[in-house]
C-alpha cells in the first residue's frame, strides 16, 4: 500500500470567524491566536511524521495559506456542505488519514503509528475525550462514516463506531487525546493562549 495522505480541513484565522467557541472567553482577536497556534502547531507535526501533507483551506485565498502555512505544501480549497461533505470530497484515493487542527498533544508518533495501522486495517480512529474523534484513517472509500452525523457532538465517536461494527469493520484504536475546543480546555494548555 502506498503512504497514507495526511488531510487537514482548516480555515483562515480571521478574528470572529475562527474557534468561536472560545470567543466569549477571549474574545475574537484570541479564539483566532488559539486556531493559528493549533494549525501552525499541527502543520509542523504533520511535517515531522514525513508522510504526503494535503490542506483543504477555507476562509483566504491560496496564496494567504501558502504565505501563513508555508508554499511547500498541496493546498485545496474546500467545497461547500457540512463537515461529512467536505471530508467526504477530501477523501480523494485511499489511504488517507485526516487529522484535526484542535488538539495540542498531537505528536508525530501518533500519525506513524495511524500510517502503520492501515497496513492491516480498514479504518483507524484516534478517539477524543469529548466523544469525537482527533484523527481517522482510511484504507478504502467508506463515505458512509461521515453522511448524516451530528458533528461537533459526543455523539460522533459511538455512531462512527456503530456504523463500523454494523459492516464488521474492526478498527485500529490509537490513545485517546483532548481537543481545544471549549473555554475550560484552555487550562489545560497555557501556551495556547494569547
Amino acid at each position: 500500500m502506498s503512504a497514507p495522505r495526511l488531510v487537514l480541513l482548516t480555515r483562515y484565522p480571521d478574528p470572529g470567524r475562527a474557534k468561536t467557541r472560545l470567543i466569549p472567553a477571549i474574545g475574537a482577536d484570541g479564539a483566532a491566536a488559539v486556531h493559528k497556534r493549533l494549525a501552525e502547531r499541527t502543520v509542523d507535526v504533520m511535517r515531522e511524521s514525513g508522510l504526503p501533507i494535503e490542506i483543504w483551506f477555507t476562509g483566504a485565498r491560496r496564496s494567504d495559506f501558502a504565505d501563513w502555512l508555508g508554499a511547500d505544501l498541496a493546498y485545496v480549497e474546500q467545497g461547500g456542505g457540512d463537515l461529512g461533505d467536505r471530508l467526504r470530497a477530501a477523501i480523494g484515493k485511499p489511504p488517507v488519514i485526516f487529522v484535526g487542527a484542535d488538539c495540542p498533544d498531537l505528536r508525530r508518533e501518533h500519525l506513524q503509528q495511524a500510517a502503520t495501522a492501515l497496513d492491516d486495517n480498514q479504518v483507524v480512529i484516534g478517539p477524543a475525550e469529548d466523544g469525537g474523534y482527533w484523527l481517522i484513517g482510511l484504507a478504502a472509500r467508506h463515505d458512509w462514516l461521515f453522511e448524516d452525523m451530528a458533528w461537533g457532538t459526543d455523539a460522533v465517536l459511538p455512531e462512527t463506531l456503530a456504523r463500523l461494527s454494523k459492516r464488521e469493520i474492526a478498527p485500529a484504536s490509537l490513545e485517546t487525546l483532548s481537543d481545544c475546543d471549549r473555554p475550560g480546555d484552555l487550562g489545560r494548555w497555557p501556551w495556547l493562549t494569547p
